[in-house]
Order: structure tokens, then sequence, then C-alpha cells
């Protein structure tokens, strides 16, 4: 392995993910192991908090052990351990934050809290893979840089001008997109995860403007989110239906819902870009996997002559690669710690 210093190893179980990592560099991916809950709770329709829990405690030492044997190397050779602390389910966080105050305390290494959000957005400053080839085009995105965060709780528009230098431009209201898709794929009567569902549902033939819906801008030059009202329209949209014995094109629906998210998230990110001057803009969070959202940003971003960056799909949905390569940059500057770390659900970025 390389030279103690260079290598963390993460650990991640903020909700349905067991995940642990081997980052180099805070760049290369010497082992990404993600074991997954998902046929689990997809019984139940969504995620089972004590059910989620249990099953880290299950998998957390198995997948720690796993990628410590991917990447080649034993506990000597790490410079630190980094685990997602929050937000997230309290019981799930709990999980991880424990067994890595263990391993740090057991090995005599650091510890190193990361904010999840955190660890989205440091997912686009992975640019080799476990195989040794180039993530994208092999480079990080330069400072500065406007990011946006859509995931399943969280909707933010973030300026970033160097590793923790950060300002808060916007954020969700109410419903956060991911949150949004979740509901209205549970609406439209797909099953879980509906996120991804939705999407492929869209993709099915599905005509993004075949039905109007509203998009919200809220007050002139707000860079805030609500997708509550487009949620509502939605189910309102299926009740009339229902009741006039009309079936509902559910393609349709899903291409036009999405578009109605990508349109408000796309519109404010570029708004959000001309008022701080940045001309790079990144994605981050599960959301920045979904198809309309990707190629409505790429065809804007174009347009306005911005440069645009997203994860490789992998890599947006919750894993222990990005909270590494986080987690790296935070020892960097000196971010440390105690055993005192605790488990926040409701963390802020920046905290």
């Amino acid at each position: 392995m390389s030279a103690a210093g260079d290598l963390i190893l993460a650990i991640e179980t903020s909700c349905d993910e067991t995940a642990a990592a081997v980052i180099e560099r805070g760049s290369v991916i010497r082992a990404n192991v993600v074991a997954s809950q998902v046929d689990l709770h997809r019984r139940f329709g969504g995620v089972v908090p004590e059910i989620a829990s249990r099953r880290h405690l299950e998998l957390s030492i198995p997948v720690v052990k796993e990628a410590l044997e991917r990447a080649g190397g034993a506990p000597a050779d790490l410079a630190a351990v980094a685990v997602t602390s929050g937000p997230g389910l309290v019981g799930a966080l709990l999980v991880g934050v424990s067994l890595a105050k263990s391993l740090a305390f057991g090995w005599g290494k650091p510890l190193v809290g990361v904010n999840h959000l955190e660890g989205h957005i440091y997912a686009n400053f992975l640019t080799v893979d476990e195989d040794g080839r180039p993530i994208g085009d092999g480079r990080p995105p330069e400072f500065p840089f406007l990011c946006l965060v859509v995931s399943g709780g969280h909707s933010d528009l973030i300026y970033i001008t160097g590793h923790g230098e950060r300002r808060a431009l916007g954020r969700t209201r109410d419903d956060a997109a991911g949150e949004a898709f979740d509901k209205v794929a549970r609406a439209i009567g797909l099953g879980y995860p509906g996120g991804p569902l939705l999407d492929a549902l869209a993709r099915e033939g599905g005509d993004p403007h075949a039905i109007e819906l509203p998009r919200a801008y809220l007050e002139p030059g707000s860079f805030d989110f609500s997708f509550s009202g487009l949620k509502t329209a939605v189910v309102h949209h299926l009740e009339r239906a229902a009741l006039a014995g009309q079936e509902v094109n559910r393609a349709d629906l899903a291409a036009s819902f999405s578009q109605a998210v990508a349109d408000v998230l796309v519109d404010k990110t570029v708004a959000a870009a001309r008022a701080t001057g940045a001309n790079r803009v990144i994605l981050a969070g599960g959301v920045a996997a979904n198809s309309a959202l990707r190629l409505t940003m790429r065809e804007r971003a174009g347009r306005e002559g911005l440069t645009v960056h997203f994860p490789p799909l992998k890599l947006c949905t919750d894993n222990a690669a990005m909270i590494g390569s986080a987690g790296y940059f935070r020892y960097m500057a000196g971010g440390r710690s105690g055993l005192e770390l605790n488990a926040d659900p409701n963390l802020a970025l920046g905290s």
C-alpha cells in the first residue's frame, strides 16, 4: 500500500447502505464496498430505521474487513479513520460512529467525523476507480464552483471557494427533490426505491411535456427550493383521473414530473451561478443520477457557457468512498474528532 499518511479508511452507515472504503490521497479508490439493504426494505415500501440499524450491526465489521483486504493493506498503513456522523438515521449512524471510534482507539489512529452531505460533494473529487481507471476526465473540479446537492432529504445550493470554504445560497423549505420523487413514485404505485424506479418509468417513452405541472420558484431572487406543491399536483392529477374513470399514462406522468423538478433545479442553479460569477457547476447526491436532471443541466450549461461535472452513477448514491475523500481533505487540514464524537441526525453542513 501507499505510505502512511496517504490512506483513509472510511465508514458510511447513515441510512440503508453499509459501506466501507479505503481512499488514497483523497482521490484514488483503493477499495469501495457497499452492502445494500434495498431488498430487505422493499417489502415495507421504504427504509425501516430499526431494521436498518440491526442490519448495519451484522454487516459493518465484515464490510470493513473486505475493504481492507481489497486494498491489500493493514491498519498500520492507515493515516486515519473517517466516518459519517450525520445527518441521517440516528440508530444507523450510531453503528458506524461506534465502530469507527473503536477502530481508531484500538489502532491508535486519528478519528475524523464527516458530514454526509459533504461526502456527496467530495464524490466529485474521486478521480481513479478501484481498477486504476480514470473517473471522468481524471481530474477533480477546480475551485471556485457552485454545487447543487440533491438527495432524499436535502436540496441545497452551495458556493465553494476551497476545501472547507463554502457559503450556503439556498436550501429546501419543505420536500426535498429526492423526497418528492419517492412520494410521487409511491402515489403512482411504484415500489422502493422510488427515485430510480420513477426515472426508469419516465424513460419508457414518457413525454415530459404531456402533463402540465406547476414549478415553484418562490419569491424573486430566492435560491431556495419547494417541491411539496408539485408533489400535491401529481396526487390531485391521479385523484381527478380516478374520479373520471380515466386511465393515467404513468410513463407520461413520471416524465412530466421529472422534467418539472429538473427545470426548477437547473433554473435556480444557473441563476445562482450568474449571481456568484461561478463558471463551474457540480452536482452531488442521489438525485444527481436522474436522467432528466443530467440532460437538462448539460443542455442549459452548454447554452450558458458553464462547465458541469457529475459523479458517476454509482458514486451518486450512498457510499464510503465519498466519505473517505472528504475525510482525507479534512484530515490534511488538521480536522480531528475526539472519541466523544456522537451521531447527529440533524448535522448541518459546515458543522
